[in-house]
């Protein structure tokens, strides 16, 4: 297992690095409404995969910007899942808050995984049953249990409609905690819930590559993370709701039922 962490590391750390280079000198287009990427989501992307086939060959690469033609035919044992740059309408103007996010899955479970915000270099990583870290240093979730205490972090999706779930759990949300965050990346969200800077967080529209890695890292640091209505999230269900413990989510389970956000 210290192969695979050590390699996740590295290759988040190079993508990293090529997003910075790159940073200010991109252009861009929608792959749908307001949802943008960039060359830059690509070139970090293929780093990642090149850094992991190098060390891992028979092992899959899973990543955001993949085409559909991309997919095995016959799946590996070993799956990286890679968001290159999560936060690009950030990353496009130039808001300093932006990460690549790599996560090791074996036969369904993540094992290892890494998040990387090259602009505070800083590297959130966890190893299952390892805990988690901070640039080598161990990260624990908050102690806050109520919600009148809590710092929320929300995640929107590209394009918000009017009624939606989102500005629904927000609203309700925003009258019962202490305060709320859009930072406009959910895999940091989950990072900074792992390291105690967030209390909750939540959203209804991410993807597998947005929380693979995210989704250990906080279950590392002892914090809790399931589906909208606390059932067990399994890998390929991206939305989430995420708390620093178990009394906290309790209670933002309530949150989610009074906001009427309840899967049907």
């Amino acid at each position: 297992m210290s192969d695979y962490i050590i390699v996740c590391e590295k290759a988040v750390r190079l993508a990293g690095a090529v997003l910075m280079d790159m940073l200010g000198r991109v252009t861009v287009r929608e792959k749908g409404r307001a949802d943008l990427v960039t060359e830059a989501d690509h070139a970090s992307q293929e780093t990642v995969r090149r850094t992991i086939l190098a060390a891992f060959p028979n092992h899959e690469v899973l990543g955001e910007e993949d085409k559909p033609s991309q997919a095995p035919a016959q799946p590996a044992d070993f799956r990286w899942i890679v968001d290159p740059l999560d936060g690009t309408t950030n990353y496009v103007h130039q808001v300093p808050h932006f990460c690549v996010s790599l996560g090791l899955e074996h036969q369904g479970e993540m094992v290892c995984g890494a998040i990387f915000d090259p602009i505070s270099n800083e590297c959130f990583t966890a190893v299952r049953g390892k805990g988690a870290y901070r640039n080598g240093s161990r990260i624990v979730t908050s102690k806050v249990i109520d919600l009148s205490y809590a710092l929320a972090a929300v995640g929107f999706p590209a394009s918000v409609t009017r009624g939606s779930r989102d500005l629904k759990l927000f609203a309700e949300a925003a009258t019962v905690c202490q305060s709320m965050r859009r930072t406009g990346s959910a895999a940091l969200n989950l990072a900074y819930v792992a390291s105690g800077r967030f209390d909750l967080a939540w959203s209804f529209t991410t993807k597998i590559w947005d929380v693979a890695a995210g989704k250990l890292l906080v279950e590392e640091a002892g914090g809790v993370i399931t589906r909208m209505d606390g059932t067990r999230l399994p890998l390929e269900h991206g939305p989430f709701l995420a708390s620093a413990n178990k009394a906290l989510h309790a209670k933002a389970l309530g949150m989610v039922e009074a906001a009427g956000c309840l899967p049907a």
